[in-house]
């Protein structure tokens, strides 16, 4: 008899099953558009994801979730998921990534998730992480995290075979950044200023000709670096990150140290290559939840729902893009049917 060669990845079937666990937690979410209920929105998503999560056959364990198991009653860092009767495989979430955006009804809030092959996402702290981040086609090596900024910008530009006047970096608006923004504008090039959302802004650095942004810069959080960094993996392009216990208050650093060091990080000013963040099969999708320059928001029409998924997957290359149009009955979709 001959022998069954074993395929060696996650299987393809669930490509689908996490869109339609992203498009849950968006269409969960929407509802709370505009209304700044940051916390009921959070929380309608996050309940709608683990909903669906425990509908897919995987032995799912989170290791970026919402926190600790004493700081969240759902989607908490250790949490099992999934049938149980799947493949093993470590899952990052975040079911409502840009809470405050959300709250105002303003572009980019987005349902994330990404799977992996068991140990393929680092397990990193709720802290803040120094990134930076292009896409693809550029020589190994053209972005460092310990590069001057003016440096990176100019040999980002003469690979690119344009002026530095038409290189855009995109960065949170924040009181930190200041320095950074100042540097990369002293150079000639622009600077798009985000007021959350950084998982996306990695994202928009692989097709600058459609959303105008060439390279992310900048400290996030951890959990949202490795998202980003799962996401980029897919597509292509080149990312570091670095935890910066030092970006957090005096008092906080001690804790947040030690919470890493049990997470198995035993040097907390590592530098992460994008293939140390995510590696392994990985599969990544991410909903819209408002209106944004990745994807379109969840549309409300009469008795349906009207969802936008990207669906990225790094062990074939592919990306699509699931447009769903879902019947609700009452206030919830008919999910899955």
């Amino acid at each position: 008899m001959a022998k069954v060669e074993q395929r060696s990845g996650l299987d393809r079937v669930l490509v689908l099953e996490v869109a339609r666990v992203t498009e849950a937690a968006a269409i969960a979410a929407a509802r709370f558009r505009g209304r700044g209920d940051e916390k009921a929105a959070d929380k309608a998503a996050v309940d709608a994801m683990r909903k669906e999560l425990g509908k897919v056959h995987i032995k799912g364990r989170v290791v970026i979730g919402e926190g600790e198991m004493d700081e969240s009653p759902m989607l908490y860092i250790g949490e099992e998921v999934g049938t149980g009767d799947g493949p093993e495989v470590d899952i990052a979430v975040d079911p409502l990534e840009g809470t405050t955006i959300c709250a105002k009804a303003m572009p980019n809030a987005l349902a994330v998730l990404a799977i992996s092959e068991r140990g393929g996402l680092l397990n990193a702290p709720d802290m803040y992480m120094n990134k930076i981040a292009v896409g693809p086609g550029y020589p190994d090596g053209i972005v460092d995290l310990d590069a001057p900024p003016g440096d990176t910008i100019g040999k980002l530009a003469k690979a690119k075979g344009v002026p530095v006047a038409e290189i855009t970096a995109c960065i949170l608006d924040r009181p930190r950044h200041a320095e950074l923004i100042a540097a990369v504008r002293k150079t000639g090039a622009g600077v798009q200023l985000i007021p959350d959302g950084d998982i996306a802004g990695v994202i928009w650095t692989t097709d600058p000709k459609e959303t105008g942004i060439d390279i992310y810069m900048g400290s996030g959080g951890a959990p949202e670096g490795v998202l980003a960094a799962a996401a980029l993996r897919c597509i292509g392009g080149q990312m570091q990150g670095r935890l910066a216990p030092e970006l957090h208050a005096e008092k906080e650093r001690p804790e947040l140290i030690e919470r890493a060091r049990k997470m198995g990080i035993g040097d907390i000013k590592r530098k992460y290559s994008m293939q140390e963040m995510a590696s392994g099969d990985v599969i990544f999708s991410a909903t819209g939840v408002t209106d944004g320059s990745l994807l379109d928001g969840v549309h409300f029409r009469g008795n349906f729902a009207e969802t936008e998924t990207v669906v990225l997957r790094s062990k074939t290359g592919t990306v699509r893009r699931i447009k769903t149009s879902f019947r609700m009955i009452g206030t919830k979709a008919a999910l899955g049917v």
